[in-house]
């Protein structure tokens, strides 16, 4: 028995987390759609199931994790209307869709890496497994759980009675077509394609032949056929953003569960909140288009904007604005310095004064996931006067399994990091000072510093400061 307890959007309720296969939890994750560049909003729900991942193998439990790429089927409406967001993007640019596809893949996995996330056991493309999401829907066919229009092949949502259980949906009051756009011949508002074939007019470069016609796979589809194959049925966890809920997350299971005559088809589903950029949150419909890179540009390394996730609670919205991130990069960097100071340390730690950082820090972990708690204790042990440095180089290492800073890694230069043109000059000063050997002037700005909170520390590579 694990003593995880996570938040259970299925159930509304918060529970103790036990797999289904003993020692073995099995996770799918709703991945990009990669038809343009992954802002850090995208990265949220990633860095959410990065922590989720190492949580579980605190618990000592093996863990599989697949994460999907959609690259074929994600309408602009995200339902059964408009264009293919990436045969789209494809026109605009002059590109095939499968080189779309592949430059903002590598985009995002190239990003996921920068900010400390463990690779997935699995990536799987959907279009790589046409012939499991065909499988599926002549499955949902043969049951009678289907219908065939003029555009393709849909999911009856009246013959599945549960169907409005999960986001909690009040459908009568949506059939004006609110949420999602009309389709003619649809016979209810929240029916959705499984297979969609293109009007007569357009052009598409990404097609398969199927029994209703040459054409390309909804995209709830893709999730339920390679979960499936990747995880078995039921399995343990499935994650992904709040905006998934009422759609996305909602057609998966409905067909799902009535494909493969299972309930509950998943039996946690976590879900991250958004970043808030200005109140609004961060999107590409609003223009709010912000890339790692861009914050890398601007000097931030890309695990401090880690740092920052960890921050806020992934259940909760988190105000992103550039005074965050800096407060939260200098939070970084002061961290990696007390790491670095204490990495050499080789003496054998006391467990009977680490014991109860430990416990503490383990129940923050166990609590949904409460990276903010499980951060201030590690800023617990790295001032903690009672601890010497084989303590706190103990601590910080464990304790950066969950968080995933890298302080294992760190290095002098990355750790001071920090700048200030004030001080920077001050620190010249003092040397100059101590070229000329007037150490007298060279002790007052050592000293002055110093009241500042302000420790220089000279080097073989010259003098460093740091704050206390």
């Amino acid at each position: 028995m694990t003593g995880l307890v996570l938040y259970n959007t299925r159930t509304r309720t918060r529970e103790a987390f036990e797999p289904i296969e003993s020692g073995h939890a099995r996770v799918y994750s709703c991945g990009p759609t990669v038809y343009a560049p992954q802002h850090i909003g995208n990265l949220r729900p990633y860095l959410m199931a990065d922590l989720l991942r190492r949580a579980l193998e605190a618990e000592g439990l093996r863990v599989t994790h697949v994460i999907n790429i959609t690259d074929v089927g994600h309408l602009t409406d995200d339902a059964d209307a408009g264009e293919d967001k990436i045969e789209s993007a494809a026109a605009k640019s002059g590109r095939t869709a499968a080189e779309i596809a592949a430059l903002y893949t590598e985009q995002w996995k190239n990003d996921r890496r920068r900010v400390g996330c463990l690779e997935a056991s699995v990536y799987c493309k959907a279009t790589d497994h046409i012939a499991e999401q065909i499988a599926l829907a002549k499955r949902l066919e043969a049951k009678g759980y289907t219908y065939r229009i003029d555009d393709g092949l849909y999911f009856d949502t009246a013959k599945f009675p549960r169907y409005t259980e999960f986001a909690r949906l009040d459908l009568a009051g949506q059939e004006s077509g609110a949420r999602i756009a009309d389709v003619p011949g649809k016979r209810h508002s929240a029916d959705f394609a499984l297979w969609k074939l293109p009007a007569p007019a357009v052009q598409r470069q990404q097609e398969w032949d199927s029994p209703w016609g040459r054409g390309f796979p909804g995209w709830h589809l893709e999730c339920s056929a390679m979960s499936t194959k990747y995880l078995g049925a039921p399995f343990d966890v499935h994650t992904g953003g709040v905006d998934h809920i009422p759609v996305h997350h909602t057609n998966e299971i409905a067909q799902s569960e009535c494909a493969l005559d299972v309930h509950p088809w998943v039996r946690f589903w976590i879900h991250n909140e958004f970043y808030d950029l200005g109140g609004e949150k961060i999107s590409k419909s609003k223009g709010h288009v912000l890339v790692l890179q861009d914050l890398v540009d601007r000097g931030f390394e890309p695990l401090a904007f880690r740092y920052f996730f960890l921050q806020g609670h992934y259940r909760q919205q988190q105000a992103f604005t550039i005074d965050a991130m800096e407060a939260a990069a200098t939070g970084y960097r002061r961290l990696l310095g007390v790491a670095v100071q204490v990495r050499d340390a080789a003496e054998r730690p006391d467990d009977a004064v680490i014991s109860a950082y430990r416990a503490r820090f383990r129940e923050a972990v166990r609590d949904d996931l409460n990276a903010p708690r499980a951060l201030a204790v590690a800023w617990e042990v790295a001032r903690g006067a009672d601890l010497g440095a084989a303590e706190k180089r103990a601590l910080l290492l464990e304790f950066d399994g969950f968080l995933g800073l890298d302080l294992a890694s760190a290095t002098p230069r990355t750790a001071v990091a920090e700048s200030d043109p004030r001080i920077d000059g001050l620190v010249a000063e003092r040397e100059s000072a101590r070229r000329r050997k007037d150490f007298a002037a060279a002790d007052r700005v050592r000293d002055a510093l110093a009241a500042e909170g302000i420790v220089i520390e000279d080097t073989p590579a010259g003098p460093r400061w740091r704050r206390t």
